[in-house]
């Protein structure tokens, strides 16, 4: 097939995480992730992605990340905040800085970073619109549903605000689009590559943004 290589995004008609203003009734309810020896108390809710759990894909971004961390790091659409929280707590000299479209996520973010006693910057931001600099870390879990114009406009944002010798991290499952995201990423970084796969998910790593 032609087009098997181009990324696939389903139709939906209903609300998704990645809206602006989630009309889902709150339910909020407190889970427990567990990384690397250390248990993490999170409070997650109706209308943000992933609700009942860290999903397999950051999962398995997380394990792909150096052993050591400095610099701005930034969790761009970070949901509840697993991501970004677990970075700044594995990693304290980092300076981390999560964001969103979704405000009720933020707001999640924001309690799950007070909670779980680390430092953070949490802040309302369609893509880099609110964000100020670079960063040298990125990490993405892009929202696939929102579409391939949208997620290749966070792609372009993020080579942008990648700093000299810094890095961006994707993780995005095969089947929804790895292989022609990866295509689409070397033509805007001068070096992008998978660095680890399970499960169906690709880690890719970036640097150098053209």
């Amino acid at each position: 097939m032609a087009d098997a290589v181009c990324m696939r995004f389903e139709q939906v008609s209903t609300q998704q995480y990645f809206d602006r203003h989630p009309q889902s009734e709150s339910q909020p309810r407190l889970i427990h992730v567990a990384h690397e020896g250390r248990v993490f108390a999170f409070w997650t809710d109706a209308g943000v992605f992933s609700r009942d759990g860290m999903d397999k894909g950051s999962r398995l971004l997380l394990s792909a990340l150096p052993e050591h961390l400095t610099g701005r790091a930034l969790d761009l659409g970070c949901g509840w905040g697993a991501m970004g929280v677990i970075i700044a707590a594995m990693h304290p000299q980092a300076r981390v800085t999560m964001a969103d479209i979704n405000p009720r996520a933020v707001a999640l973010a924001r309690r799950n970073a007070d909670g779980n006693r680390v430092r953070a910057d949490v802040i309302v931001s369609d893509g880099f619109d609110a964000l100020s600099g670079v960063f040298d870390l990125i990490v993405l879990n892009p929202p696939i549903r929102a579409g391939k114009v949208a997620v290749y406009q966070l792609f372009q944002g993020c080579a942008q605000r990648l700093a000299q010798g810094g890095s961006l991290y994707i993780v995005i499952r095969k089947q929804q689009g790895a292989e022609s995201a990866l295509k689409y990423l070397r033509t805007i970084f001068e070096e992008a590559a998978v660095v680890e796969r399970k499960g169906g998910y690709w880690v890719i790593r970036c640097t150098g943004g053209k």
